[in-house]
């Protein structure tokens, strides 16, 4: 009786899922205008997608998420990290591997979507997910900046910029295209206690 009832919720929580995804895919229409707070609340930030039904957004541009930090030692002085490319981490643990995890494919990018798209050329947050996107990718930056960390040693602040080149025309096309790399970068944050752990993530 027990196993049933399980897999009738399992059921019923992907029949949801499936539905709000693709509700959130699908061009506007009068149930994605009615419920569209719904499906939103739903599908961000983890579940975010990067195209739409019948128009596909291929990306033309290399983004490449990059972090620093301001490091608390045990004795009490603070050390300031170069720039890691977090982007190219997670692109070399993709390399050869035929199973790559969610996490490494996605987290980090579809955050930094989240964020940029919750936000104005300012970094100022736009509605009310802008304070949400930030929270979410403060965390997995000061996870990501945390591991390694020995000796009492704690991420106290940490900064995040972007670094976008277009992607360089194929050999055989007469297209001139601008590749140099722009940088959007953001203000340095505190690191709260909640940033600190898996939970929060």
């Amino acid at each position: 009786m027990a196993a049933a009832i399980a897999l009738a919720l399992i059921g019923v929580l992907t029949a949801v899922h499936l539905s709000m995804v693709f509700l959130h895919v699908a061009p506007s229409n009068t149930v994605s205008k009615q419920y569209g707070k719904a499906v939103d609340d739903w599908i961000y930030p983890e579940f975010e997608q990067n195209w739409k039904l019948f128009a596909p957004n291929p990306l033309q541009q290399n983004i490449d998420v990059q972090a620093r930090a301001e490091i608390r030692t045990k004795s009490g002085g603070i050390t300031t990290t170069g720039w890691t490319d977090l982007s190219a981490e997670d692109g070399a643990s993709l390399h050869h591997n035929p199973l790559p995890s969610h996490v490494d494919q996605n987290e980090l990018r579809r955050a930094w979507d989240f964020f940029t798209g919750s936000h104005n050329n300012d970094n100022q947050p736009i509605g009310t997910r802008g304070d949400l996107s930030e929270q979410y990718i403060r965390r997995i930056v000061t996870l990501r900046m945390s591991d390694g960390l020995r000796n009492g040693s704690t991420v106290e602040r940490i900064q995040v910029r972007s670094a976008t080149s277009s992607v360089k025309a194929p050999p055989w096309s007469q297209e001139k295209i601008d590749t140099r790399v722009s940088y959007r970068v953001l203000p340095w944050w505190a690191v709260v206690p909640s940033d600190r752990t898996e939970a929060g993530r």
